[in-house]
């Protein structure tokens, strides 16, 4: 799968630290895959205020989505792509994004 990203320019991808909070558990143990997946992709420590603004923005039009949600969608913006295994909540936010598009991965 890793190829195909790679060769459709979608890797590697960009992560905000937000997202951090959400896919680990803080247990070394069962955060070993996906600390591995990690050191792979580019971790973006900066949240401008202007991005979350249109984070909470996106949220208050989709009526749903958690704010990390929001702020991978805001951060997608304009023209990007966000993978995720979990797309309802995305999809929602990303109707009221500009040219966002949300694949199951």
């Amino acid at each position: 799968m890793i190829a195909v990203l790679k060769r459709d320019g979608f890797w590697p991808p960009v992560v905000p630290t937000a997202v951090l909070v959400e896919c680990l558990s803080g247990r070394q143990r069962s955060d070993a895959r996906t600390n591995r997946f990690l050191k792979t992709c580019e971790i973006t420590e900066e949240l401008s205020q202007p991005i979350a603004r249109r984070a909470a923005w996106l949220r208050a039009l989709a009526q749903r989505g958690s704010p990390v949600d929001a702020i991978v969608v805001a951060m997608a913006e304009p023209g990007g792509t966000v993978l995720s295994g979990d797309i309802t909540d995305l999809r929602a936010l990303a109707a009221h994004a500009e040219d966002v598009v949300i694949l199951r991965v």
